[in-house]
């Protein structure tokens, strides 16, 4: 876990969401928040980044891009990363940085649209879910999109931030590893809010057949004991928070 953070936070070292996933030689990072590029940068070279896709266009899982891009225009310039983002990333960047071009400099970026892609050794299965205009969720799993493997192997399944976890169902599979944003803790969850609670998630782990739980994006003055068994009196498996530097196999 690079980054697990929400938009905003209290505890030291909760940088914006960012999880990088590998797999027989193959590095995908799932969102790249703020503040989450320094902890990257310390646990794999970023030049290496096979590619970055991101759930969605809020700051807190996309804006690390930028240091990304100077990294690679000023330490790697022979090298470019893939970008696979829902549509208007580069523009906001552009904006942002108030340079056009300026993500073309070092990212190639592509648009995500719902379906599945293959990214070196890794099979990538892409959903809608509800919170902001074009949001998705990922599972991620070892396997080409078209091959057995991608059916059979254990995969991670990534929630990004959503706001109807029934949105989430097509995606998991028995035995996956649920990694969820959970942003008002035991709840309930705010009206119109567009994110989950404690409940939701266990409601949800339970339902697909998740066969753990790794909790993440919880908002200030949340308490993470409550939330914990908010979810564990709803599913039965293995429920824990997740914090930058926690690492975890995933095995069938």
């Amino acid at each position: 876990m690079v980054g697990a953070g929400p938009a905003y936070t209290d505890r030291p070292r909760a940088t914006g969401a960012a999880y990088l996933v590998r797999s027989g030689g193959t590095s995908v990072l799932l969102d790249l928040g703020h503040g989450a590029f320094a902890t990257l940068a310390g646990t794999i070279d970023p030049g290496t980044l096979d590619a970055v896709l991101i759930s969605h266009l809020h700051p807190d899982h996309f804006v690390d891009l930028v240091p990304l891009r100077h990294f690679l225009r000023w330490e790697k310039p022979q090298r470019r990363v893939r970008v696979v983002a829902p549509a208007g990333l580069d523009a906001r960047l552009d904006a942002l940085h108030g340079e056009p071009g300026f993500c073309s400099a070092a990212l190639d970026i592509e648009l995500l649209v719902a379906g599945s892609m293959t990214i070196g050794a890794l099979a990538i299965e892409i959903a809608p879910v509800t919170h902001t205009q074009s949001s998705f969720g990922f599972r991620v799993a070892p396997g080409s999109s078209s091959s057995a493997g991608a059916d059979d192997a254990p995969g991670l399944v990534y929630s990004g931030d959503c706001g109807r976890a029934q949105d989430l169902d097509v995606l998991i599979r028995p035995g996956d590893t649920l990694l969820s944003e959970v942003s008002f803790g035991p709840g309930p969850v705010q009206p119109a809010a567009q994110h989950l609670d404690g409940p939701a998630v266990g409601d949800l782990a339970r339902r697909c057949g998740a066969g753990r739980v790794l909790l993440t994006h919880i908002q200030m003055g949340h308490d993470r004991s409550a939330t914990l068994e908010s979810v564990r009196a709803r599913f039965d498996g293995m429920v824990e928070f997740v914090d930058p530097g926690f690492e975890t196999l995933i095995t069938a």
